[in-house]
C-alpha cells in the first residue's frame, strides 16, 4: 500500500493568527487537520509557515518566532505519528538565527520553513549563509514558501488576484535563480532545499534560461556558472502544492523528475486532497515513481525511508 506523507501543509497557532489579516478563520483548527488527514489517506503531514503579515503586529519576527515554534512543538509531541514541525527563524535579528536553529532542534521540530524573501531580501543574502551552511552540515531540510508580504511586483501591481497568482510564484522564482546565480547552489551541493508550488514557474523557463546563458555567456555579459542553469536548478526539490492539472505535474516532471519531486497539499489553503492525489496517481508513469511522490522522496529527505 502507497503511504503518502504530505510536504506542505499549514497550522497557525491562534496566538499568531489572531494577528494576520488573512489567517484567522480555518488555520488554527488541528482537529479539521488531522481529520482532513485522515479521509484523504495521508500518514504524515510537514506543518510549514505560510508567512503572513504578524510580525508587524506582534513587535518583529522574533516574537513570532518565538511563540511559533513553541507551539509547533506541541502539537508534534502531541501528534508525533501524524506531523512533523518546521520551525521559524528570527530573521530580524540575523545573528541570532543559527542559535535559532538549535533550538529548533531541541523542540523536537525536524527541519526549516523560510520565506523566498523577507522585505525584498533572498535566500541568497549573507545574513542567510550561515544558515544554510549549518542545514546542510546537519542534513536539516529547508522548506521554502512563497513570500506573500510584499512579493516581488508588489511596489507596482497590487491586485487581490494577481498577487497571489502572479507574484507569490514569480518570489519564489527569483529565489531560486538568486540562489543559482550566486552560486550557494553549487557550492551547497547537499544541502537539501525543497521550494514550494513547483519553485513558482521554473520548470517552464528551464529551456529559456539555457539558451539566455549561452547567448550572454558567448558574449561574456554573465559569469561562468560551471554548468547550465537548468543542470543546476534540477537539484533542488519542489513540491506540487495541491496541483490538479496532469499537464502541470507532466512539466514538472519532465524539467525536475521523479525523484524531486514532493506531493503536497497545501492545506486549508487547497481543498479536495483526494483529488490532487488521483490526478498523480492517473499519470502515465512508473508505479515506483508514484510511490516516490507521493511519500518516498520525503521519506528519504528525513532520513525514514525503506
Amino acid at each position: 500500500m502507497t503511504k503518502i506523507w504530505d510536504a506542505h501543509s499549514h497550522w497557525i497557532p491562534p496566538g499568531v493568527a489572531k494577528y494576520t489579516s488573512f489567517f484567522k478563520r480555518g488555520w488554527s483548527d488541528i482537529d479539521l487537520l488531522l481529520n482532513t488527514l485522515d479521509k484523504s489517506g495521508i500518514e504524515k503531514a510537514v506543518l510549514l509557515y505560510p508567512t503572513s503579515d504578524a510580525h508587524l503586529k506582534m513587535g518583529g519576527w522574533s516574537k513570532v518566532c518565538a511563540l511559533y515554534n513553541e507551539e509547533i512543538s506541541k502539537q508534534v509531541k502531541r501528534h508525533p505519528e501524524r506531523l512533523m514541525g518546521a520551525g521559524i527563524l528570527p530573521v530580524d535579528r540575523p545573528k541570532d538565527m543559527v542559535r535559532e536553529v538549535e533550538r529548533i532542534r531541541e523542540l523536537g521540530l525536524s527541519c526549516l520553513s523560510l520565506a523566498s524573501s523577507y522585505e525584498g531580501r533572498f535566500l541568497d543574502d549573507e545574513s542567510f549563509l550561515p544558515v544554510l551552511e549549518k542545514a546542510e552540515r546537519e542534513k536539516l531540510p529547508i522548506f521554502v514558501h512563497s513570500q506573500i508580504i510584499n512579493p516581488i511586483g508588489f511596489e507596482r501591481i497590487r491586485d487581490p488576484l494577481l498577487m497571489p497568482v502572479v507574484e507569490y510564484p514569480f518570489d519564489i522564482t527569483m529565489c531560486a535563480g538568486k540562489l543559482m546565480m550566486s552560486g550557494r547552489l553549487s557550492q551547497l551541493k547537499n544541502l537539501k532545499i525543497i521550494f514550494a508550488h513547483f519553485a513558482g514557474v521554473l520548470p517552464f523557463l528551464g529551456d529559456r534560461f539555457d539558451s539566455t546563458y549561452l547567448m550572454l555567456r558567448a558574449r561574456e555579459m554573465v559569469k561562468d556558472l560551471g554548468s547550465l542553469p537548468s543542470a543546476i536548478l534540477r537539484n533542488i526539490f519542489v513540491d506540487t502544492s495541491g496541483a490538479k492539472s496532469a499537464s502541470l505535474l507532466n512539466m514538472a516532471l519532465d524539467f525536475f523528475g521523479p525523484d524531486r519531486i514532493l506531493w503536497g497539499s497545501d492545506f486549508p489553503a487547497k481543498k479536495g486532497l483526494t483529488e490532487s492525489i488521483e490526478v498523480l496517481k492517473d499519470l502515465n508513469i512508473e508505479d515506483g515513481e508514484k510511490e516516490s511522490i507521493l511519500g518516498g522522496n520525503l521519506m528519504n529527505l528525513f532520513g525514514e525511508g525503506e
